[in-house]
């Protein structure tokens, strides 16, 4: 992994990344036109997308981690997480299909 999170992380997390920003910067943007045309409707439309950001923004921290556990077990820093109980490995011998 190199020095800097941004050179490393995955093409999806870059996209969520300026996605969220871009979608936070104009729901502040349409607030603050809203705040100072007195139009309520179009504050309360900002607020609703400030808040899309957020929740893109979180979904592309839980890509980040993602990516960061993969590349610390392709390391072997960490040990893969067992399988969840009732997942049944498709390699086992003796399965038939």
């Amino acid at each position: 992994m190199t020095n800097t999170p941004w050179e490393a992380s995955s093409g999806l997390y870059k996209k969520l990344a300026i996605g969220s920003m871009v979608v936070s910067g104009t729901g502040i943007v349409l607030a603050l036109i809203g705040a100072n045309t007195h139009n309520r409707p179009l504050m309360y439309t900002a607020m609703g997308i400030i808040g899309i950001g957020l929740v893109t923004h979180m979904i592309g921290m839980g890509i980040r981690a993602r990516d960061a556990r993969a590349w610390r077990v392709s390391q072997g820093l960490v040990r893969p997480r067992p399988p969840r109980r009732g997942k049944r490995n498709k390699n086992t011998p003796g399965d038939t299909p």
